[in-house]
């Protein structure tokens, strides 16, 4: 059994998803939508569940998800005359809530690169940014990237840390609350970070993660080295880390969840469960099992198919 997760900012209603139900026949060997419908969160959030046809697999979900958006969104424009937020996520129903969760820091968790704005304290922000774009859309290697920024940021003053988490890092809306709530469920919540350690750590607990993983910069003297410790946090240690707490928790794949934006979360986005690209580079919307393009974070509590009256804020 496969469910269909419709998730908007207030335009999933009953007589909505009835005209979805009524008009949209899967016709991608995946079967039909079924009745009876079910609401999540009235004008939020609801499922389509399905029994697949031969030959319907759980690489084709995304696809899937495509296609019903697709067509949702136009049935709200002609039967409703909406535009809608709507994103969609298709996964199969066993393990739908999740007990691991790996996400990514930097627009995921929170709404800003941390190395842009920490750039910005040292007047080069333009500069570092160009290539933490390049290095996100998968045009750069990440940790030569990684190198060549911090390289650049050699004489800062360490202060300039502390002034930036105040005055620059906020939470990405839903980040506490998904965590939270997965928690309270049983999950076990790591946050890997190809940022820095004195950014991760504070968030993973403001958040509440329980385990953070990030990259040092050095410091001497008050002021940043231009280097951090190596090895380099990147693609790779972001999917050991979760094929290692799978292991360690005695996880199957379809019991995970990760999340992220940018290229170097890819290959833990392919390794879970459900692997979601999150308001992300175009390279890993394309490759993910799963993408949230217009809600927030709880669009991942929607899919797991869990209501607001069990989130935990």
């Amino acid at each position: 059994m496969f469910v269909a997760t419709l998730i908007t900012d207030g335009g999933v209603d009953g007589s909505f998803l009835s005209e979805i139900a009524h008009q949209f026949d899967i016709d991608c060997t995946a079967g039909k939508l079924s009745a009876p419908i079910a609401l999540i969160d009235e004008g939020y959030a609801g499922d389509f569940f399905f029994s697949p046809s031969d030959g319907f697999a759980a690489s084709d979900c995304a696809s899937l998800a495509e296609s019903i958006r697709d067509r949702a969104e136009a049935v709200a424009r002609a039967g409703f005359g909406r535009e809608l937020k709507l994103d969609v996520v298709v996964q199969p129903v066993a393990n739908r809530r999740k007990r691991l969760i790996v996400a990514d820091m930097d627009s995921t968790m929170i709404t800003v690169e941390c190395i842009d704005e920490l750039a910005d304290y040292a007047g080069i922000k333009a500069q570092i940014a160009e290539v933490t774009e390049a290095a996100m859309r998968g045009e750069l290697d990440f940790a030569e990237a990684l190198d060549a920024r911090v390289a650049l940021l050699k004489g800062l003053g360490a202060d300039a840390i502390d002034r930036c988490l105040a005055e620059r890092v906020q939470l990405m809306p839903g980040a506490r609350t998904l965590v939270q709530t997965m928690k309270a469920n049983g999950a076990t919540a790591i946050l890997v970070s190809g940022g820095f350690t004195r950014f991760a750590r504070p968030v993973g607990e403001q958040i509440g993660f329980d385990r953070v993983i990030a990259n040092e910069l050095l410091i001497e003297g008050g002021a940043l080295t231009g280097t951090v410790t190596k090895p380099i946090v990147d693609s790779t240690t972001k999917e050991t880390t979760l094929l290692g707490a799978m292991a360690e928790l005695g996880l199957d794949e379809s019991a995970t969840l990760a999340v992220g934006d940018g290229a170097n979360d890819l290959a833990m986005i392919k390794k879970a469960g459900l692997g979601v690209a999150y308001h992300a580079k175009p390279i890993v919307a394309a490759a993910a099992g799963a993408r949230i393009d217009h809600n927030d974070l709880t669009a991942l509590l929607y899919a797991q198919g869990i209501p607001r009256s069990e989130w935990i804020d």
